[in-house]
């Protein structure tokens, strides 16, 4: 689909040379907070008609929720400040996808000082793993996550090796617990997670809450290890306590260097696919949809978030195209931010699970099927929360499409 904003563009700069424009920006941002601030950031698309990289300047106005965009090789402004209610603040940070009138951008940098300083100072990463005592309870412990101010940005079920669990409790292999740390942390599935915030490796702890799970129910009995923990060892999930340790936790679990990590958990046998949509994700509905699904009596054995290229989705909607008139936004919506797949276990999966998350169309969910996930969660045809897989017998082949062909 063509990138097209009707009446949003303006072709040229009139009147002013490039360097006049830059300094009036530079002037804008010494203006107080009260007046129109704005965060710059340096944005990337890839034109598939094209095959380049096009680069843009990308403004966001938090007082209205605007956007403006600047054509950095052709210094020209391609899109006039236009109201754009899809795009929030918490998504602007580096390495993030944003959509904005279905072109969907990298942000790559920061545009100005201004920017880097309000939103990138304190801003971290850092490994949240739920342990397989608590992997039940991934819903309520992600819905926890994103109320205290995290944003997910990568998210994987896993079964480690025991040479992989070594290297994860390297630190701890002289202790006395070791072996039991070693057995139970390979005793079943774990969930990892990237997630950010400002200050995420101290925020991340205190909502932990302190190792035994004990004194979490004495000293903080709303934290997490306080709710779904029951010891020192089978405390529900895990945090690392330095920057050092955190980036070396997360590169065993979501390697940079180009390998895959410890492997998924997808079966492959008696499955069908469920994916929560990127607006589901970015509304903050993971948790209470996972929760929803578990409560169903559903089994999630392989969950993982992607993000998809609009190549993809393409790939993976084909059987849509030409037959379903909202294609075209369908396309557009799945690409637009990260979404979750989901390996659904029961037997008889697919007609269960497709009754379980109910029409299409929402609003004949509600009317209809009042308990199903696209009457609870969806918004619109295209916004309905999950895609579920149609037809028995492309159930694997879904499920095959996402943990096999996109996970490798």
């Amino acid at each position: 689909m063509k990138f097209v904003l009707r009446n949003h563009f303006l072709l040229s700069l009139t009147g002013s040379s490039w360097l006049e424009w830059a300094g009036l920006r530079c002037h804008d941002f010494r203006c107080s907070r009260n007046q129109s601030e704005r965060f710059a950031f340096i944005a990337e698309w890839y034109d598939p008609n094209a095959s380049l990289l096009r680069r843009y300047e990308l403004l966001f106005y938090p007082t209205d929720g605007s956007v403006e965009m600047h054509d950095v090789k052709n210094r020209r402004t391609f899109l006039k400040r236009t109201k754009y209610e899809d795009l929030r603040l918490e998504d602007l940070f580096i390495g993030n996808k944003v959509n904005v009138f279905s072109r969907q951008l990298v942000l790559i940098d920061y545009g100005d000082q201004y920017t880097a300083r309000q939103l990138g100072s304190r801003k971290e990463k850092t490994l949240a793993l739920i342990k397989p005592d608590a992997v039940s309870k991934a819903g309520e412990i992600i819905e926890m996550i994103n109320k205290s101010g995290f944003t997910i940005t990568k998210l994987r079920m896993m079964t480690l090796t025991r040479k992989e669990a070594a290297d994860f409790h390297v630190d701890h292999h002289s202790r006395p617990f070791y072996n039991e740390l070693i057995q139970f942390i390979t005793s079943g599935p774990v969930i990892a997670m990237e997630i950010l915030r400002d200050d995420a490796i101290c925020e991340w702890k205190r909502l932990l809450g302190p190792a035994n799970s004990g004194l979490s129910r004495t000293d903080a009995p709303g934290s997490i290890r306080a709710l779904f923990g029951t010891d020192g060892v089978r405390n529900a999930a895990h945090g690392p306590d330095t920057f050092a340790s955190a980036a070396r936790e997360m590169e065993l679990f979501f390697p940079s260097s180009g390998g895959c990590g410890p492997a998924n958990t997808a079966k492959f046998t008696n499955c069908t696919c469920c994916i929560i949509k990127p607006h589901a994700i970015s509304e903050g509905m993971l948790g209470k949809i996972l929760i929803a699904i578990r409560d169903a009596c559903f089994g999630m054995s392989a969950i993982q978030m992607f993000n998809l290229d609009r190549a993809n989705v393409e790939e993976f909607y084909e059987v849509y195209k030409g037959v379903v008139s909202e294609y075209n936004d369908m396309v557009t919506e799945l690409c637009s931010g990260p979404c979750v797949a989901i390996e659904i276990q029961q037997s008889n999966p697919t007609k269960t699970f497709r009754e379980f998350c109910g029409p299409a169309d929402p609003e004949i969910a509600r009317h209809l099927r009042p308990e199903t996930l696209r009457a609870i969660f969806g918004k619109t045809k295209v916004q309905n929360a999950v895609h579920c897989t149609d037809l028995p017998e492309d159930g694997l082949l879904e499920v095959q499409y996402f943990f096999k062909i996109l996970d490798n």
